[in-house]
């Protein structure tokens, strides 16, 4: 297992511990803001696929809990810059050093065999997302789930709690996310299907449902299809941002 390696990028900059390491096959770059309540189990999950040379990169936007603390300990890298899952992971990219990326949400954990499906999904397509199933106490959620499956094999387009990967030359080919403070992982997608379709794998990854059970099923349900609905009819992002926060 690699020793970790801290690059505050805010007031400093440590030197690389692992510099001259073997390259890894799968960078995993998780942002983070204020998740002290889930992120050492998430990466607890992930010590495994560590110890067998997969790249663990933690992207802090600035959190005011333990998060940075609990973290650290438990990745290869721990970056940190302003909040905006855009530009955290963006930044996580660029200290990848793997050919493959995937992009995990802080609250998000991988089933299984979950590595070696990536490899082979990229042997033949440049990107790809798992489906999604959500955890939580609402009896919705198994048909919350349902539906984002299902939109997301027929549009073509994935989410970010999908755990969307890609080569690291597809990502910088298209310029990465757009720097936008919603609808990123939308805005990504699109990019990525003028190139070619995704790699849409039936094996689930588990994610929180806690949005779900914070805010009632059917109201968040009801507020992200209208902001789908805004943003394909234009609006910007940074407005539906307002929309969202004043929502919740």
């Amino acid at each position: 297992m690699m020793k970790p390696m801290l690059l505050l990028l805010e007031d400093r900059l440590l030197p690389l511990a692992n510099s001259g390491a073997e390259v890894p096959k799968l960078s995993i770059i998780i942002p983070m803001l204020n998740e002290a309540a889930s992120i050492q189990a998430t990466l607890a999950r992930l010590q495994s696929l560590r110890a067998s040379g997969i790249e663990i990169i933690v992207v802090d936007g600035g959190s005011q809990d333990h998060s940075v603390a609990l973290a650290s300990p438990l990745a290869d890298t721990l970056l940190a810059c302003e909040p905006g899952r855009a530009r955290q992971m963006n930044l996580g990219a660029k200290h990848a050093r793997a050919e493959a990326l995937l992009f995990l949400h802080a609250d998000t954990r991988l089933s299984e065999g979950a590595v070696e499906q990536i490899t082979q999904a990229l042997s033949t397509h440049g990107w790809g997302r798992f489906d999604i199933q959500l955890e939580g106490h609402s009896r919705w959620l198994p048909i919350v789930s349902q539906m984002m499956n299902l939109r997301s094999r027929l549009s073509g387009i994935a989410t970010g709690d999908q755990g969307m990967f890609l080569r690291h030359e597809t990502f910088d080919a298209v310029g990465g996310f757009p720097d936008q403070p919603l609808m990123e992982d939308i805005a990504l997608s699109k990019r990525l299907k003028a190139l070619s379709s995704p790699a849409s794998l039936r094996t689930k990854v588990v994610s929180s449902g806690r949005r779900w059970d914070q805010f009632g099923a059917w109201k968040t349900i009801c507020l992200m299809w209208r902001l789908r609905y805004r943003y394909w009819r234009g609006v910007s992002a940074s407005q539906l941002a307002k929309e969202y926060r004043h929502a919740r």
